[in-house]
């Protein structure tokens, strides 16, 4: 399983409250405000420049200072309807601009749309904290918060209004003056370092693009997969060379194919050492300066560390919590690797390798015990994927199944770069229920790994339905061929599928309870719990058929697939804690510790948590951890293995209760897809599940037993 991030670039603009009109205080000629010229709000991509964004985003900044600052002084008695409500519908503008250029800044880049992220961050960041450290806007949000019970609100409202409050004291609300301008500093810091770090690691990477000289050395690769270096070679003006780019993981998916192992070597290394080497792209003292920064915004929030910050308001509540799940599996995970390396390596001495396996050898040989032990060829399993039929007939498919959706392709809705498709999709009473923008391929101006995104503020006050997008980096098939896609890449499209359903089933009248406003922890439960449908029966048979002949696959290689499924995971498991422990280490430092130096603390860290298996690097080295330095998911990436709890012990709900069903389709999208962020998410997991989840059900699924 891969684990990839929905969520904006920018960590501080997920703060940002929603609002209304999207095209107040914008001249009617900006682009930007002819948004609603098109069915349901879609974005004029068609019209929009690069050049754009930032004086939207600065219209947008100023017509929320001028609105947030009308709330707070309004000199009526604070009622919900004038303080909560109206800060629900204050800042349209500014997100809506923000929204999109965040998107474009990660799915297709420019050096204008670097520049304005770099401009825009801290002073987004500022405004943020103009927001919430305003003491007039916080006294009327704690006047409601402290009469509550009063108020005649319903549960919604009462859980909304709670949510303000610990929002408010989570940004520093209670903070002395000079402390909340100390705060405003270290916010702004870590806003602008966050912006930098995605530009330079994206050049890191693009830097670190290993050079082939010979077509001999690629021995092991399909035609197809040759054609595309030879397409990167061209755009780097290297006639007669071929460029292989790096994923943004650090196993690379080339490294199962190529014979070659100096050059297996080659690109292993330069994919570990992304931004881990002096010079223009080096990312160490940049990663150091901000655990040191987010360390002291911690203590001055009077938090012991950072990691203790974060988790205060996530659905773990305490690091302890977080450490104490991962300390229930580390062992099993280990153990499996450790096995899996020991079977690797006899079949390495079997063929007189004379060599001891390493990392860059893994997915080689691991790849030969795989085929050895269920015969499976990837390259034949490929010939059953084409994207379009994976698309509509599997994802879409089991989305109709289990909630009764359909889907209609538009062609009339401007999108920002040719490949990628808009889909309208109606509820299971015909009605309009959102839009869906489907991005798949790489690019080189595209960020590494795939996500969703909302583009708009879908609410009953904005009077908007969701506008939604999976971002993936699927290879691109040359002119004329077909999109085979892997069977990793499969699961993929299912689980950015399952972020798009949570985003367009918790729309909910307030803006800030839609689904991805829950804690982070639980972000990922639905994308997870998604991908079990890939593999359902009903669901396999009707995508599953060759591009070519349109046959069904062969049972035999289903069967294959299905036993082998399990196999790897030792390695999978580890390489995942290791990140995952990484971060929460990297975030568990106290404002008194040193700046650190990332390749030693990386080190010392993965052998103190009895992870450090030299054959199974951490899934991303810190230098290029993008979810935790850039992304938003700072001591938060634990939440893939907590939501993969949460969705395995789920699934098996559906396994005991009849599976792929409307009648459980809905009864999931009612109680967990469709509420949103109004109660708290452990009591809505208890209301579906009738318990707590168990990891018991994460250990059968992986095979960790």
């Amino acid at each position: 399983m891969r684990h990839r991030s929905f969520k904006a670039v920018l960590a501080a603009s997920a703060l940002l409250l929603p609002g209304l009109a999207f095209a107040q205080a914008l001249p009617a000629s900006n682009p930007l405000a002819k948004a609603s010229g098109l069915p349901f709000q879609a974005p004029r991509f068609d019209l929009l420049k690069d050049a754009d964004y930032q004086p939207a985003i600065e219209a947008g900044i100023a017509a929320d200072t001028a609105e947030s600052n009308a709330i707070a002084g309004n000199p009526a008695a604070p009622t919900f309807a004038n303080t909560i409500v109206a800060m629900e519908k204050e800042g349209e503008l500014m997100n809506r601009a923000n929204q999109l250029m965040q998107n474009i800044v990660q799915s297709n880049s420019s050096d204008i749309l670097q520049k304005t992220n770099q401009e825009m961050a801290p002073k987004l960041q500022a405004h943020t904290d103009s927001i919430l450290l305003n003491a007039k806007l916080f006294a009327r949000v704690k006047t409601l918060h402290d009469k509550v019970a009063s108020l005649g609100l319903t549960s919604d409202q009462k859980f909304l209004l709670d949510v303000y409050y610990r929002r408010f004291v989570h940004a520093g609300a209670l903070l002395s003056d000079a402390d909340k301008a100390k705060l405003s500093t270290l916010n702004g810091q870590i806003a602008a370092l966050q912006a930098q770090y995605l530009e330079k690691l994206q050049n890191a990477a693009d830097a670190n693009a290993v050079v082939v000289d010979s077509k001999a050395e690629l021995d092991g690769l399909t035609d197809a997969e040759i054609a595309v270096t030879v397409d990167e070679a061209k755009k780097r003006k290297l006639d007669g060379k071929y460029v292989i780019v790096l994923r943004n993981t650090t196993q690379q998916p080339l490294l199962s194919s190529l014979k070659n192992r100096a050059l297996r070597q080659r690109i292993l290394q330069a994919s570990e050492m992304r931004g881990d080497a002096a010079g223009p792209n080096d990312l160490r003292d940049m990663i150091a300066t901000l655990a040191q920064l987010r360390a002291q915004k911690a203590q001055l929030l009077e938090f012991k560390d950072y990691s203790a910050y974060v988790l205060s308001e996530q659905m773990a509540k305490t690091p302890e919590a977080a450490k104490g799940l991962l300390a229930q599996l580390a062992p099993a995970a280990t153990g499996k690797a450790r096995a899996e390396a020991a079977e690797i390596q006899a079949l390495i001495d079997k063929q007189k390798g004379g060599f001891q396996l390493t990392a860059a050898d893994w997915e080689f040989y691991a790849d030969q015990v795989r085929q050895q032990k269920y015969a499976i060829d990837d390259s034949e399993v490929k010939q059953y994927f084409e994207l379009n039929r994976v698309l509509q007939d599997g994802v879409f498919f089991a989305a109709n199944k289990l909630y009764g959706l359909t889907f209609k392709e538009r062609h009339d809705i401007p999108v920002y770069q040719s490949d990628v498709r808009v889909f309208e999709v109606f509820d299971a009473d015909g009605k309009h229920l959102a839009l869906f923008y489907a991005d798949y391929f790489a690019r080189a101006n595209k960020n590494g790994g795939a996500w969703c995104n909302f583009l708009n503020n879908p609410s009953g006050v904005t009077g908007q339905s969701a506008l939604v997008v999976n971002v993936g980096n699927f290879t691109k098939p040359a002119a004329g061929e077909a999109a085979l896609i892997s069977l990793d890449d499969v699961n993929t499209m299912f689980h950015e599928f399952g972020h798009a359903l949570h985003a367009m089933f918790s729309v909910k009248q307030y803006p800030s309870q839609d689904g991805f406003n829950l804690p982070t922890d639980v972000i990922e439960f639905p994308s997870q719990f998604n991908e079990h449908w890939m593999f359902d029966p009903t669901v396999f048979a009707n995508y599953a058929k060759h591009y070519k002949t349109g046959a069904v696959m062969p049972k035999a290689l289903v069967d294959k697939i299905k036993a082998a499924k399990n196999y790897g995971q030792g390695y999978a498991f580890t390489e995942l804690l290791s990140a995952t422990l990484l971060d929460l280490e990297w975030h568990s430092l106290p404002a008194s510790a040193a700046k650190q130096d990332p390749d030693a603390f990386e080190t010392a860290a993965l052998k103190k948590n009895g992870i450090d298996l030299a054959q199974v690097p951490p899934r991303y080295r810190s230098p290029y951890f993008l979810h935790i330095w850039g992304n938003g998911y700072e001591s938060n990436y634990y939440s893939y293995t907590w939501g993969e709890i949460l969705d395995d012990d789920a699934f098996e709900w559906f396994t005991e209760n009849g599976g792929l069903t409307r009648a459980n389709g809905q009864r999931f999208r009612d109680r967990m897809l469709g509420p949103g962020y109004i109660a708290d998410p452990m009591a809505q997991y208890r209301d579906f599940r009738g318990r707590d989840p168990s990891v018991k059900a994460l250990e059968r699924q992986r095979g960790l037993e």
